[in-house]
């Protein structure tokens, strides 16, 4: 089986291939259709819908991953979130979502000033590419949740949803 993730990023990459060991994973950089920097569930799942359906326009993959974190104002606060998506040749497409933790205000003012999350990690925490390791939720979690193991849960719901689904049409 050939799966494409539409991210170079490594641990959406990581994320992917830990679910399907089994599997040959793709590293596919594909547009996601919406802003650099997600303001809402809405946004962010659509982001990942239109990444997982791209990847399958351009590669010979059977499943297409599109995986994309956002923000979202609450009254508690701006938080975190993150969403996968997957699609097959044959239409199907299965969502799920992530977790979810509060933004320091003074990271939240950043985002609500137009920044995004990557660049403003990195200055916080001084440190570069934290999008590409453990992400801010890593850094807010003290590392009891990374990037890669959250985008692993999404994964693992999308293939679990994509499993009952194929189950059902098997034996449905």
């Amino acid at each position: 089986m050939r799966v494409a993730v539409g991210s170079k990023n490594p641990a959406k990459v990581e994320a992917v291939m830990k679910v399907f060991s089994e599997a040959e994973v793709l590293s596919l950089s594909v547009e996601s259709g919406v802003s650099a920097q997600p303001f809402s569930d809405e946004e962010t799942i659509e982001g990942a819908v239109n990444r997982a359906k791209n990847c399958l326009q351009h590669s010979d993959a059977e499943i297409g991953i599109g995986l994309e974190g956002g923000v979202v104002q609450t009254k508690q606060g701006l938080f975190l979130c993150n969403w996968g998506a997957m699609t097959t040749r044959d239409g199907g497409v299965w969502v799920a979502g992530g977790a979810r933790i509060v933004l320091p205000d003074v990271v939240a003012k950043r985002l609500e000033q137009g920044e995004e999350l990557g660049p403003v990690m990195d200055d916080f925490t001084q440190k570069a590419n934290i999008h590409k390791k453990e992400g801010a939720i890593g850094v807010f979690t003290n590392e009891r949740m990374t990037r890669v193991k959250m985008f692993e849960h999404i994964m693992s719901m999308l293939l679990g949803q994509y499993e009952y689904h194929q189950r059902l049409y098997i034996n449905g």
